[in-house]
């Protein structure tokens, strides 16, 4: 229900808001301030996804958990989405979660509302030890050979 409410409400404040604005700067400036905010919030999200990209790149490489780093490139994602949906709601929404404060703040608050009850990744996986060894299990598959040498059934003509 809040969905269907979320869909109606939108795009009912961004009319009110094109009126409202287009009536006190006329119609031009109004479409040049859309066309603008777009491409200045493409070029923001172009540089906050590297970023983001680069903080993700580092805590996998640092065995950390990257749920922070996730979360952030999925708000930088959607926040281009918002930036290019013409419309001065949507785009104020966007340039908010362009700013790294606004989005630790609306992890942490979503952080609080989810409760994961169980989390795997395929398996046991590899097990770390505390001197930076990792112990995990594995099969050599050199040795195997099969019992025709020759080309395959692809190849058979």
């Amino acid at each position: 229900m809040w969905l269907f409410v979320l869909f109606v409400a939108v795009p009912v404040i961004e009319i009110g808001l094109f009126i409202q604005v287009g009536g006190i700067i006329g119609l031009w400036p109004t479409l040049a301030i859309v066309v603008a905010t777009a491409f200045i919030g493409t070029s923001m999200m172009r540089a906050q996804g590297a970023m983001a990209m680069n903080n993700l790149r580092n805590s996998m490489g640092q065995m950390q958990d990257p749920t922070e780093d996730l979360a952030h490139g999925a708000m930088i994602l959607f926040s281009g989405a918002l930036l290019l949906t013409p419309g001065f709601f949507t785009d104020t929404v966007g340039f908010l979660l362009l700013i790294p404060a606004f989005r630790t703040m609306t992890f942490n608050y979503l952080r609080q509302r989810v409760n994961i009850q169980s989390f795997s990744m395929g398996g046991q996986g590899p097990v770390h030890r505390d001197d930076g060894t990792i112990e995990t299990e594995y099969a050599d598959i050199t040795d195997q050979k099969s019992d025709d040498d020759g080309p395959s059934g692809w190849t058979k003509h």
